[in-house]
Protein backbone atom coordinates (compact mmCIF):
# COMPACT_ATOMS: atom_id res chain seq x y z
CA UNK A 1 0.00 0.00 0.00
CA UNK A 2 2.56 2.56 0.84
CA UNK A 3 4.25 1.62 -2.09
CA UNK A 4 1.67 2.26 -4.32
CA UNK A 5 1.00 5.70 -2.93
CA UNK A 6 4.84 6.86 -2.62
CA UNK A 7 4.85 5.55 -6.76
CA UNK A 8 1.49 8.02 -7.55
CA UNK A 9 3.23 10.75 -5.03
CA UNK A 10 6.24 10.45 -7.36
CA UNK A 11 4.11 9.90 -10.31
CA UNK A 12 1.89 13.25 -9.73
CA UNK A 13 5.00 15.54 -8.72
CA UNK A 14 6.90 14.38 -11.78
CA UNK A 15 4.04 15.52 -13.71
CA UNK A 16 3.32 18.71 -12.38
CA UNK A 17 7.20 19.42 -13.35
CA UNK A 18 6.58 18.23 -16.67
CA UNK A 19 3.64 20.51 -17.47
CA UNK A 20 5.78 23.41 -15.87
CA UNK A 21 8.54 23.29 -17.23
CA UNK A 22 6.66 22.33 -20.92
CA UNK A 23 5.10 25.85 -19.96
CA UNK A 24 8.09 27.57 -19.67
CA UNK A 25 10.12 25.55 -22.34
CA UNK A 26 6.86 26.89 -24.78
CA UNK A 27 6.76 30.50 -23.58
CA UNK A 28 10.49 31.14 -24.07
CA UNK A 29 10.20 29.30 -27.76
CA UNK A 30 7.32 31.76 -28.45
CA UNK A 31 3.72 30.53 -27.44
CA UNK A 32 1.70 32.43 -25.68
CA UNK A 33 1.61 32.61 -22.15
CA UNK A 34 -1.08 30.74 -20.59
CA UNK A 35 -3.50 32.19 -18.58
CA UNK A 36 -2.80 31.02 -15.28
CA UNK A 37 1.36 31.65 -15.90
CA UNK A 38 2.89 34.52 -13.60
CA UNK A 39 5.25 36.39 -16.15
CA UNK A 40 4.29 38.52 -18.98
CA UNK A 41 5.39 36.96 -22.42
CA UNK A 42 8.42 35.32 -23.67
CA UNK A 43 11.18 38.41 -22.88
CA UNK A 44 10.05 38.40 -18.87
CA UNK A 45 12.78 36.91 -16.67
CA UNK A 46 12.83 34.74 -13.51
CA UNK A 47 15.15 37.17 -11.55
CA UNK A 48 15.34 40.85 -12.75
CA UNK A 49 18.69 42.71 -13.54
CA UNK A 50 18.65 43.89 -10.29
CA UNK A 51 18.54 40.37 -8.16
CA UNK A 52 21.24 38.84 -10.48
CA UNK A 53 23.37 41.50 -9.72
CA UNK A 54 22.78 42.08 -5.81
CA UNK A 55 25.02 39.25 -5.02
CA UNK A 56 27.59 40.17 -8.14
CA UNK A 57 30.71 40.95 -5.80
CA UNK A 58 30.26 37.94 -3.62
CA UNK A 59 32.57 34.96 -6.07
CA UNK A 60 30.70 32.00 -4.50
CA UNK A 61 27.10 32.81 -5.15
CA UNK A 62 26.74 31.50 -8.53
CA UNK A 63 29.04 28.78 -8.21
CA UNK A 64 27.24 27.30 -4.79
CA UNK A 65 23.65 27.95 -6.47
CA UNK A 66 24.45 25.72 -9.42
CA UNK A 67 26.10 23.20 -6.86
CA UNK A 68 23.34 22.72 -5.06
CA UNK A 69 21.06 22.60 -8.05
CA UNK A 70 22.93 19.91 -9.35
CA UNK A 71 22.53 17.70 -6.61
CA UNK A 72 19.20 18.17 -6.10
CA UNK A 73 18.88 16.74 -9.61
CA UNK A 74 21.30 14.06 -8.75
CA UNK A 75 19.25 13.43 -5.56
CA UNK A 76 15.99 13.18 -7.99
CA UNK A 77 17.33 10.95 -10.27
CA UNK A 78 18.46 8.82 -8.20
CA UNK A 79 15.27 8.39 -5.88
CA UNK A 80 13.73 7.83 -9.10
CA UNK A 81 15.76 4.82 -10.38
CA UNK A 82 15.00 3.74 -7.10
CA UNK A 83 11.43 4.06 -6.77
CA UNK A 84 11.68 2.14 -10.19
CA UNK A 85 13.57 -0.51 -9.23
CA UNK A 86 12.31 -3.87 -9.13
CA UNK A 87 12.63 -5.17 -5.77
CA UNK A 88 11.50 -8.59 -6.52
CA UNK A 89 14.01 -11.61 -7.91
CA UNK A 90 12.06 -12.60 -11.52
CA UNK A 91 14.56 -15.73 -11.75
CA UNK A 92 16.97 -17.47 -10.52
CA UNK A 93 20.31 -19.57 -11.84
CA UNK A 94 20.04 -23.40 -11.09
CA UNK A 95 23.31 -25.19 -11.70
CA UNK A 96 22.47 -28.24 -13.84
CA UNK A 97 26.13 -29.42 -13.70
CA UNK A 98 26.25 -28.93 -17.78
CA UNK A 99 28.11 -25.77 -17.64
CA UNK A 100 24.99 -24.08 -18.45
CA UNK A 101 22.65 -23.49 -16.08
CA UNK A 102 18.93 -23.51 -16.30
CA UNK A 103 16.54 -20.53 -15.39
CA UNK A 104 13.90 -21.23 -12.98
CA UNK A 105 11.17 -18.45 -12.56
CA UNK A 106 11.28 -16.78 -9.16
CA UNK A 107 7.12 -16.21 -8.89
CA UNK A 108 7.41 -20.34 -9.02
CA UNK A 109 9.82 -20.94 -6.16
CA UNK A 110 8.10 -18.25 -4.03
CA UNK A 111 4.61 -20.52 -5.09
CA UNK A 112 5.83 -23.64 -3.68
CA UNK A 113 7.49 -22.11 -0.77
CA UNK A 114 4.33 -20.04 0.27
CA UNK A 115 2.05 -23.69 -0.26
CA UNK A 116 4.93 -25.80 1.89
CA UNK A 117 4.82 -23.15 4.29
CA UNK A 118 0.83 -22.75 4.54
CA UNK A 119 0.97 -26.56 4.67
CA UNK A 120 2.78 -26.88 8.13
CA UNK A 121 1.52 -27.44 11.19
CA UNK A 122 0.66 -23.99 12.89
CA UNK A 123 0.84 -22.07 9.78
CA UNK A 124 -2.35 -20.27 9.12
CA UNK A 125 -1.19 -18.23 6.10
CA UNK A 126 2.08 -17.26 4.33
CA UNK A 127 3.78 -15.02 2.09
CA UNK A 128 7.50 -15.21 0.26
CA UNK A 129 9.48 -12.86 -2.20
CA UNK A 130 12.75 -13.77 -3.54
CA UNK A 131 15.44 -10.71 -3.37
CA UNK A 132 19.14 -10.04 -4.23
CA UNK A 133 20.95 -11.90 -7.35
CA UNK A 134 19.91 -14.56 -9.60
CA UNK A 135 22.94 -16.83 -8.48
CA UNK A 136 22.86 -16.05 -4.70
CA UNK A 137 18.99 -15.36 -4.09
CA UNK A 138 17.42 -14.51 -0.51
CA UNK A 139 14.01 -14.96 1.10
CA UNK A 140 12.11 -12.74 2.99
CA UNK A 141 9.01 -14.58 4.16
CA UNK A 142 6.55 -13.72 6.54
CA UNK A 143 4.28 -16.65 8.43
CA UNK A 144 0.60 -16.01 9.98
CA UNK A 145 0.99 -18.48 12.92
CA UNK A 146 -2.53 -19.86 14.53
CA UNK A 147 -3.20 -19.80 18.38
CA UNK A 148 -1.59 -23.31 19.07
CA UNK A 149 1.13 -22.70 17.41
CA UNK A 150 4.54 -22.68 18.77
CA UNK A 151 6.95 -19.76 17.62
CA UNK A 152 9.95 -21.90 17.93
CA UNK A 153 8.87 -25.22 16.29
CA UNK A 154 6.92 -23.31 13.20
CA UNK A 155 10.16 -21.64 12.78
CA UNK A 156 12.49 -24.72 12.92
CA UNK A 157 9.73 -26.68 10.56
CA UNK A 158 9.93 -23.75 8.07
CA UNK A 159 13.55 -23.63 7.89
CA UNK A 160 14.32 -27.69 7.69
CA UNK A 161 11.66 -28.18 5.57
CA UNK A 162 10.59 -25.22 3.48
CA UNK A 163 13.47 -23.39 2.91
CA UNK A 164 15.55 -26.51 2.79
CA UNK A 165 13.66 -28.56 0.05
CA UNK A 166 13.53 -25.31 -2.13
CA UNK A 167 17.69 -25.13 -1.51
CA UNK A 168 18.14 -28.57 -2.51
CA UNK A 169 15.82 -28.42 -5.62
CA UNK A 170 17.48 -25.21 -6.97
CA UNK A 171 20.42 -26.72 -6.49
CA UNK A 172 21.83 -23.60 -4.31
CA UNK A 173 24.61 -23.94 -1.49
CA UNK A 174 22.47 -21.46 1.00
CA UNK A 175 19.18 -19.88 0.76
CA UNK A 176 19.77 -17.53 3.50
CA UNK A 177 15.79 -16.12 4.63
CA UNK A 178 14.38 -13.62 6.67
CA UNK A 179 11.27 -14.77 8.50
CA UNK A 180 8.65 -12.45 10.61
CA UNK A 181 6.11 -14.19 12.53
CA UNK A 182 3.07 -12.92 13.41
CA UNK A 183 0.09 -14.44 15.57
CA UNK A 184 -3.52 -14.74 14.04
CA UNK A 185 -5.97 -11.77 15.50
CA UNK A 186 -8.62 -14.56 17.75
CA UNK A 187 -10.92 -14.06 20.20
CA UNK A 188 -10.13 -14.88 24.05
CA UNK A 189 -11.26 -18.15 24.84
CA UNK A 190 -13.72 -18.64 27.69
CA UNK A 191 -13.31 -20.18 30.69
CA UNK A 192 -16.34 -21.54 32.31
Amino acid sequence: MLRTVNRLVVGLVGLILVVVGGSVLAVGLGAPPPSWWIYDGRHDVLLSRADRYRWRDEGWWWPVVIAVLAVCVLLALWWLVAQLRRHRLSEVLVDTGDGEGALLRGRALEGVLVSEAESLDGVERAGAVLTGRRSTPRVRAGLVLQPHAEPGAALQQFSEEALGHARDSAGLAALPAEVRLRAVKHRAERVS
